[in-house]
């Protein structure tokens, strides 16, 4: 586990966007307020518009809050940091790029490249791409391509993971797998990492807490503690009544 230990804390954040084509204004998010800690892996999950990804830009400092406060130990999000490490649903890596050149990317543009050679050597080893470190994006599979993405979020030790959606576009099988990865890593580091998506079964297996949210405006309904060791069964009755849970909060439990 990481021994530097983190507190996000997201204090009565609103957010508006104003329409480019008349004068409305949108409400993504209305007054929301949570604490999160490192060693948490925290899953958002609701309808879209509801402002899911809009936190995890806010908290990445991609763009600032209407009203309200982010702040890490105390200090306030005004801008990106390496500290806070992105990945996305698409792998977004660059195409002209091998493998290999991805992943050392962020610490090649920060000057950190020379002596850390070991750590993307690393990488490469942890996602089993060691004979991939040649290819090109489009020479590789997608499950493939977000491993890339992840060891890139990575390689900096963001003491915030954010993950927006980071495996929608995998199939069923890949995706699980990844579930696996991106627990192994997390639970190695000690992270705090904050999970956008839309599956129910992703955000109970992957999170210690499942935040639901509901839309216009978006804001949280209800925060769910996980209270169950990893790996975890996808099957067991405990798992089930979670899942049912959420699904609840969501208006999709079959339930008045």
């Amino acid at each position: 586990m990481a021994e530097k230990r983190i507190t996000l804390e997201i204090n009565n954040v609103s957010k508006s966007f104003a329409k480019v084509e008349n004068d409305e204004v949108t409400h993504a998010l209305n007054e929301i307020s949570l604490s999160l800690r490192s060693g948490e892996f925290v899953s958002l999950v609701g309808p879209s518009g509801c402002g899911k990804s809009t936190i995890l830009r806010l908290v990445a400092g991609l763009i600032m809050p209407t009203t309200g406060e982010i702040t890490v130990d105390g200090k306030e999000i005004t801008e990106p940091s390496p500290e806070r490490g992105m990945m996305f649903q698409k792998s977004t890596l660059f195409p002209w790029l091998t493998v290999e050149k991805n992943i050392a990317f962020s610490l090649k543009m920060q000057g950190k490249l020379k002596g850390h050679e070991e750590k993307v050597e690393r990488m490469l080893k942890v996602i089993g791409l060691e004979s991939f470190r040649n290819d090109y994006p489009g020479q590789l599979s997608g499950g493939m391509a977000q491993r890339v993405a992840l060891m890139r979020s990575l390689i900096n030790e963001p003491d915030i993971l954010l993950l927006d959606e980071p495996l929608g576009a995998l199939d069923a099988f890949t995706r699980m797998n990844m579930q696996d990865e991106i627990l192994k890593i997390w639970q190695e580091k000690g992270q705090l990492a904050l999970m956008v998506t839309h599956d129910v079964d992703e955000a109970v297996y992957m999170g210690t807490r499942v935040i639901v949210m509901d839309a216009n405006p978006g804001r949280v309904v209800a925060d769910i503690k996980i209270d169950e060791s990893y790996p975890r069964d996808r099957s067991s009755k405990t798992f089930v009544e979670y899942r049912n849970e959420i699904l609840n909060r969501l208006h999709f439990g079959g339930r008045d």
